[in-house]
């Protein structure tokens, strides 16, 4: 009877059919694990606090700009609320339809590819018919469309990232070849880089440069090839950089003498990186207390945007700005748990792209302010004001929260062979007629 049960428990019954059906399409069927609930408490964190801070390092530039103390906020708010249904949305799609939709009437259109060619399309009008941000660069990134405006270089990291993935997986072990693994992503990324540097973007350019490289050795290049061509590349840089330093008045001359000393023009060349250092000294321990900030009535520009942490140092103290350090730095770390806990490799590489990402913007944007490196005008994600920038990071969230419930297996793996019921064998009929 042993025997027998045992041959009942080594057969596999047929496998029930896949629904097919919208919604099926929609969240896929291979979801296996709960959503990271850590990673949503983060962002939600993070995007709370972001607005009231950046609602009270805005309410004097506000009220003085456009008679409304909390004009800001209010459209911050609004972004805020298009994000989040963004992020929610993207939750609940299944992230392998960014390779092929398998939704119904939409079925095998690859997303990857059609959205990497349209952002780079989008980057080439904006150079045409962008709006003039003024000033001495004449920078153009923002396009006008029904009133509202709108930054492709911001889409252009989502797009990017998603690109990279697909090829990597497709490509596979050739990633480890030289003309594979380096010299076609190297391309694929100078597309957008020529393109974004056109734009005089160059926080832009560094946040693309740092996520490609990331991507490129997580993977698979050979690590000792990417190592020759990046130190022959950054050798270039500090070239570049020597050469324009050397030149009276260029722009990167300018910006290294006010990184060097931030203190020697204030009225002029450092009057930013001067208030800004101000502002953060000026919190002590504990800061001002929220609202009760000086260097925000006027005194440091952009305090909505680039520069809203040094009102965050000075309102809320050393102690305040060191707990949203500790949750960008927590987000991080979910960040790539969830890439090293994805089973596939198109899933892991986006999750790797966007932490970089978020990571890295939120590196340069605190050593900005605190004058660790020169001013390139970088955004902190969440914190800074911007409808684009606020909503496309929002969609990244939402990804990465679908990829944390997905333990996803190839197709071809997901299903294992069956087990074959073993043969009659006459020795087993009469060990079974003895038992009994």
């Amino acid at each position: 009877m042993a025997t027998s049960a045992k041959r009942r428990t080594n057969r596999r019954s047929e496998p029930a059919k896949k629904k097919t059906g919208f919604w099926q399409a929609f969240i896929g069927d291979s979801r296996k694990s709960d959503m990271s609930v850590s990673f949503l408490a983060y962002v939600m964190i993070l995007l709370v606090v972001g607005i009231v801070m950046m609602a009270s390092a805005s309410y004097a530039w506000a009220y003085s700009e456009h008679g409304d103390g909390l004009f800001y906020f209010k459209k911050q708010v609004k972004n805020a609320l298009v994000g989040l249904a963004a992020m929610f949305f993207f939750m609940k799609l299944d992230y392998h339809n960014f390779k092929k939709l398998n939704l119904p009437l939409l079925k095998k259109v690859n997303i990857a590819g059609t959205l990497y060619v349209a952002v780079a399309v989008l980057l080439i009008v904006v150079l045409i018919i962008g709006n003039d941000e003024g000033g001495n660069m004449g920078a153009k990134r923002w396009i006008t469309l029904g009133g509202v405006d709108f930054q492709p270089s911001e889409v252009a990291k989502l797009a990017m990232i998603i690109f990279f993935a697909y090829c990597m997986e497709r490509d596979g072990k050739n990633m480890n070849k030289f003309s594979v693994g380096i010299i076609k992503y190297a391309l694929l990324l100078g597309v957008y880089v020529l393109l974004i540097a056109l734009e005089r973007h160059i926080s832009g350019i560094m946040l693309l440069g740092s996520i490609g490289v990331a991507m490129i050795l997580c993977g698979g290049a050979n690590r000792k090839q990417f190592a020759a061509l990046g130190a022959g590349a950054l050798g270039l840089a500090v070239a570049y950089i020597s050469w324009q330093a050397n030149i009276p008045g260029s722009y990167v001359q300018v910006r290294i003498k006010s990184w060097r000393d931030p203190f020697a023009d204030v009225l002029n060349d450092t009057w930013q990186t001067a208030n800004s250092l101000i502002a953060i000294g000026s919190g002590g321990l504990f800061g001002l207390g929220l609202g009760n900030s000086r260097q925000k009535y006027l005194y440091l520009p952009e305090t909505k945007n680039d520069f809203v942490f040094p009102i965050v140092c000075e309102e809320i103290g050393f102690l305040g700005a060191l707990a949203i350090i500790i949750v960008f730095f927590l987000l991080v770390i979910e960040g790539y748990s969830i890439a090293v806990r994805c089973k596939d490799r198109f899933g892991m590489l986006i999750a790797v792209g966007i932490t970089t990402q978020i990571g890295i913007q939120t590196v340069l944007n605190l050593a900005v302010v605190s004058n660790l490196i020169p001013n390139t005008g970088i955004s902190l994600p969440f914190f800074s004001y911007g409808g684009t920038a606020l909503i496309m990071q929002l969609v990244e969230m939402g990804i990465m929260l679908n990829i944390s419930q997905n333990k996803y297996y190839p197709e071809e793996d997901e299903k294992p062979a069956p087990i074959p019921p073993p043969e009659d064998d006459p020795d087993d009929d009469e060990a079974l007629l003895l038992d009994a």
